[in-house]
């Protein structure tokens, strides 16, 4: 499959279950994020972690709020240039939320920043994950370029996605990075051993 054709399902792939969540519900919705916010907090390597990377949602992503009053030290990205910033916030930060460039919230710069070796687990946004880990992101590749960097390639990752965009499959190219487990409604998954599949050629 070439490079071309593999950016073609991806950009069909991201509109159709962009579709599917953002019609969803919101009861439904907010009963899902619950119970997957439920299945985070029994997962050992979240119980174990001091220091977790996470997201705030937008498009209707799995909302990760109940978690954010636990008693860890939580880190947000701040997107600059072709990077992610890590800063510390919590409910109870003195500097507030900014509105990014993706319309996104963001912490304010002053905020503390965090690095790679304090780091214990990374809640990872999706659109849709796939049962080997590989992830259908927004397209920007910020979560691929960081977790090629060696200092962060050792940090047990989760992709965060409600159950209908688990799939069995998603095409992917030699620069995606797959991530460890996927969290959804139902519970945690490991992810499979990786198998002959859609690959650039």
């Amino acid at each position: 499959m070439t490079s071309a054709e593999i950016q073609a399902q991806k950009v069909e792939l991201r509109r159709s279950l962009l579709r599917a969540r953002q019609g969803m519900h919101p009861d439904q919705w907010r009963e899902k994020s619950d119970r997957l916010c439920h299945h985070v907090q029994q997962w050992q390597p979240f119980q174990e972690a001091r220091t977790v990377l996470a997201f705030f949602s937008t498009r209707q992503e799995p909302d990760l709020m109940p978690l954010f009053h636990l008693p860890k030290r939580w880190a947000f990205p701040r997107c600059e240039d072709q990077a992610m910033i890590w800063h510390e916030w919590s409910p109870r930060s003195r500097y507030p939320l900014q509105t990014g460039s993706f319309g996104i919230s963001e912490p304010h710069p002053l905020s503390p920043t965090i690095t790679p070796q304090q780091v214990d687990v990374i809640l990872v946004p999706a659109i849709a994950c796939d049962v080997r880990g590989y992830r259908l992101g927004y397209g920007g590749g910020y979560y691929d370029r960081m977790l090629s960097n060696p200092l962060w390639s050792g940090i047990p990752t989760i992709g965060i996605v409600f159950e209908l965009a688990r799939l069995p499959q998603l095409p992917h190219a030699p620069w995606d990075r797959r991530l460890g487990n996927i969290c959804t409604e139902v519970g945690v998954f490991p992810s499979r051993p990786t198998t002959p599949s859609l690959k650039m050629t």
